[in-house]
């Protein structure tokens, strides 16, 4: 994919997140999940019985809970790949509690105001959020302990860059949990083509086994699937985009959207 490519899609992801977060911001107030946040949370779980869980700050676009299996100790200082209004940088501050750090990274200015608004309410000294591409961090090498994401990685349009960015930040010894969504099989290539799609974390998926592959590449060790479910897309979603036989064929192709938290270390050096 060429730079230019790559530049235009990553302003799409990022006109559609600040989309949603301008309307989260205005908030309709009918409770109906219209406009453009429906298409975005059909693979979100529920948070709701995690420790440090804040309402407002979830927006449901996630696809796992990557900070219940991220090992997360106390005095850890953690990031947060894609932070947006902080959901999983406040669960991450209650584990860290007062002697630990959490840095959250997101590319869109709406969702990080979002955020620091969100850590003002809350009062916390040791959160901060910082406006950024995850595909090139600001921040320096090796003071990560733990590195979370979910369901943002996915959208990179080169995410070995991504990766080799969450290795360099890591401290030898250091690991990550992340959520994504990947592929088993192929997926039709009119969702493939749909940037709508792509910014709703389905047309940027890539096979399984070489998201895993990619990992190790950048050199990640002991690189496994620790949680893995099926995504199953709506025929009213699948209808956009694609027509009824091509719905009926990819049903039975056997090919699938799978939600995967994926762990991994940087070795000690």
């Amino acid at each position: 994919m060429s730079n230019q490519n790559e530049k235009v899609l990553k302003e799409i992801v990022k006109q559609k997140y600040d989309e949603i977060a301008r309307q989260e911001k205005e908030d309709c107030g009918c409770a109906c999940g219209c406009g453009p946040v429906a298409s975005y949370t059909i693979f979100s779980e529920d948070y709701s019985g995690l420790e440090g869980y804040n309402p407002g700050a979830d927006l449901n676009l996630g696809c796992g809970m990557p900070t219940e299996l991220a090992d997360i100790k106390k005095g850890d200082t953690v990031v947060d790949l894609g932070s947006g209004a902080g959901n999983d940088v406040f669960v991450a501050r209650t584990i860290v509690g007062e002697e630990g750090r959490v840095i959250g990274i997101d590319m869109t200015e709406l969702m990080i105001e979002k955020a620091r608004n969100n850590a003002r309410k809350l009062g916390f000294g040791n959160v901060e959020f910082r406006l950024g591409d995850i595909d090139e961090m600001p921040l320096e090498d090796d003071i990560i302990d733990v590195a979370v994401s979910n369901c943002v990685l996915n959208l990179l349009p080169c995410k070995r860059q991504g990766f080799s960015e969450m290795y360099r930040v890591l401290k030898p010894g250091g690991h990550f949990c992340v959520s994504d969504i990947v592929t088993k099989g192929s997926l039709p290539e009119n969702i493939r083509e749909a940037a709508e799609m792509y910014a709703g974390c389905v047309s940027g998926a890539i096979e399984q086994d070489k998201y895993v592959n990619l990992l190790s590449e950048v050199g990640f060790s002991d690189v496994k699937i620790a949680k893995s479910r099926v995504i199953e897309l709506p025929d009213e979603l699948l209808k956009e985009y694609l027509a009824d036989d091509e719905i009926e064929s990819y049903r039975a192709s056997g090919s699938a959207l799978l939600s995967v938290t994926v762990t991994g270390n940087k070795p000690v050096e």
